[in-house]
């Protein structure tokens, strides 16, 4: 039963991981960053490989969807020092935002995917 349980509560992550990468590609129209190419196709490119590394996992639940999805988060939480798009306010918290989002919940799964107690099997 718990594994269950777990296995519905990382398809409910992977789906919001799923969400927020569409949100990201989405984001340079959403909130007016679209003339900003190097912030734009940041998000447009990261935003996607989330979205389709969260439908994959929902699919059929992988280990390395999650530390796929845990270095994508990262690099949006850096990406803006790194591309040099933290004056872009829109584009900047935007980015980090998802960022935070994507890599906690991968952080989470790959801890409930490998804790003894809590063991899923997909």
């Amino acid at each position: 039963m718990n594994a269950l349980k777990n296995r519905a509560e990382l398809t409910a992550m992977n789906i919001v991981n799923a969400i927020v990468g569409a949100g990201l590609f989405l984001s340079p129209w959403l909130f007016g960053f679209s003339d900003h190419q190097t912030a734009s196709w940041n998000a447009w490119t990261v935003g996607l490989l989330v979205a389709i590394v969260a439908v994959a996992a929902v699919a059929q639940l992988q280990a390395w969807e999650e530390w796929v999805n845990l270095a994508l988060g990262a690099w949006l939480i850096v990406s803006p020092w790194i591309l040099g798009f933290t004056a872009l306010a829109s584009a900047f918290w935007c980015t980090l935002a998802a960022g935070l989002v994507v890599a906690v919940l991968a952080a989470v799964e790959l801890w409930l995917l490998h804790d003894d107690r809590t063991r899923v099997t997909a």
